[in-house]
């Protein structure tokens, strides 16, 4: 089965990312100097660049997210540490959710397997992130659904989730190479939303900005997003338009 195998950005400060996402959010850093949590997830890597990151709202990326199974304890513990973190909070029927930044300024957003007030009572091992971090979404941002999900669901990827924010102007569309399938056939149904947070792989979400008129990768000379790469994959990805490709 293919996968989300690595997630690369340009940075200014490469051993400064792989120590902020070894010693603070908990990842192994391989051999080969790309960071994750667990096989089946994907790994994030750095590439050097001299120009600082600067975020734009038309950017083609736009974060990651890392679930983790309780929420309150992962701030705790990043606080503890001196990293900044909003405060957990519900955000509509969308997840139960916090925000904190890497060293380059790259958005991570830590959300909990489970809606705010839903988690089990259950014990947690407090020596890792959230009692048990895992690599969950890599999200980019589109213009046009209708032209990037066809091109998506050749790869192999299957849908999971359909996620309307509609005050936000936005719609979220979740991905991933599984053969799961989510509890309800109904892609919109809320029961589907802390399922695709629980799951053990790492999901592809795209956030479909209504009013956005066209997705940006910024200069290849300045920190940010340089692509995803699929491994292994029968068929040869080359899409230019969310930088996503085969090995």
């Amino acid at each position: 089965m293919p996968k989300l195998e690595t997630l690369t950005l340009r940075v200014t400060n490469p051993e400064a990312q792989r120590q902020f996402y070894r010693d603070v959010m908990g990842m192994q850093e391989l051999e080969d100097g790309r960071l994750r949590y667990r096989d089946e997830e994907a790994a994030l890597a750095f590439v050097p660049v001299e120009k600082a990151h600067e975020p734009q709202k038309s950017d083609v990326y736009w974060k990651i997210a890392i679930a983790v199974p309780n929420l309150d304890l992962a701030c705790e513990q990043l606080a503890a540490k001196g990293v900044g973190v909003t405060e957990p909070h519900q955000f509509r029927d969308v997840g139960y959710l916090a925000h904190t930044s890497d060293p380059e300024g790259f958005s991570i957003e830590l959300i909990e397997h489970w809606f705010e007030g839903e988690r089990p009572d259950a014990s947690y091992d407090e020596t890792l992130l959230g009692g048990g971090p895992h690599f969950n979404l890599i999200t980019l941002r589109t213009t046009d659904i209708a032209a990037v999900e066809p091109e998506i669901l050749t790869w192999g990827m299957k849908p999971l989730s359909v996620q309307p924010v509609e005050p936000y102007g936005f719609t979220l569309y979740f991905y991933a190479f599984t053969d799961e399938t989510p509890p309800d056939a109904d892609l919109k149904a809320i029961e589907n939303r802390t399922w695709v947070y629980q799951r053990p792989y790492t999901v592809l979400e795209l956030q479909h900005v209504l009013d956005l008129n066209e997705e940006t990768h910024g200069d290849q000379d300045k920190a940010g997003y340089e692509g995803i790469r699929i491994s292994p994959s029968d068929a040869q990805v080359d899409f230019k338009r969310l930088r996503v490709q085969s090995e």
